[in-house]
């Protein structure tokens, strides 16, 4: 629990709030990146009360990652996150490559107000020293896209091949959870066809050739896979100049229902 001490001044008119949760995993083991709410914009309306927003991160219906303000209304708030997939394999269980595994990530607005949210995921990998690769593809980490249209809208224009930024085009009430935004993780398989091989001569006692063994590794062998999934919400007040101001975006929003421009 922290102490928000500073007086927000923007004129603008907006909260924005931010909740992240992170995983790294190996393809042999599972383990876990803890990851820190590092972010609250300043912008803020007077008329809206700072502990009346709040906004969850979930994973098949779980919490993982979650900023609430304090009831008590005095500047406080709880927030905290826990690690993506850390259950995605059972005890004992290798991570298989071309395997989909079940991973339905949503929001859900936990607290008092109506807010419009958005969704940044980050995929990417490292090699075993922890430094990024850029010679391995983001694309091969197949985090499965689902509602799109008719309930998420993908920013084309701010997504790259590592990033994906995704928007909910409904105003999210009070005490309500979104439809997913992904459904499955899959591991691309064509990840273990890049492979190298090797040949070396077999020889007898003599120093007969009698054969060539062959020995094949796999390229990527003990490489890691990053996924960050984060939310931004911003209060239903003047939606349209909030978001400009708080996310650099401009939107159009009719009958609660927000689109790009």
């Amino acid at each position: 629990m922290k102490k928000f001490k500073k007086y927000l001044k923007s004129p603008a008119s907006a909260i924005s709030l931010f909740v992240l949760a992170a995983v790294l995993l190996a393809f042999s083991s599972i383990g876990a990146a803890r990851a820190a709410l590092t972010y609250f914009s300043e912008t803020y309306a007077s008329r809206v009360q700072m502990f009346d927003i709040g906004v969850w991160l979930l994973e098949n219906g779980d919490r993982v990652s979650w900023r609430d303000y304090n009831s008590a209304a005095d500047g406080t708030w709880n927030e905290a996150t826990d690690a993506l997939l850390a259950n995605m394999l059972g005890e004992g269980e290798q991570l298989k490559i071309g395997k989909a595994y079940d991973e339905a990530l949503s929001i859900r607005n936990s607290g008092k107000i109506n807010h419009y949210a958005r969704v940044t995921i980050y995929k990417y990998w490292e090699d075993a020293n922890g430094n990024k690769m850029q010679n391995l593809s983001p694309g091969l980490i197949d985090l499965n896209l689902v509602n799109l249209g008719s309930d998420w809208i993908l920013d084309e224009s701010s997504s790259t091949a590592e990033r994906t930024v995704l928007y909910y085009n409904k105003l999210l009430k009070a005490g309500e959870t979104s439809v997913p935004f992904t459904d499955e993780l899959t591991i691309d398989s064509m990840l273990a066809t890049k492979v190298t091989q090797s040949e070396e001569a077999i020889t007898n006692e003599k120093g007969d050739n009698i054969g060539t063994r062959i020995t094949t590794t796999y390229d990527y062998d003990g490489v890691k896979f990053n996924i960050e999934a984060t939310v931004d919400a911003v209060q239903e007040h003047n939606a349209q100049d909030a978001i400009l101001s708080a996310w650099g975006r401009e939107v159009t929003i009719s009958n609660n229902s927000l689109a790009l421009k």
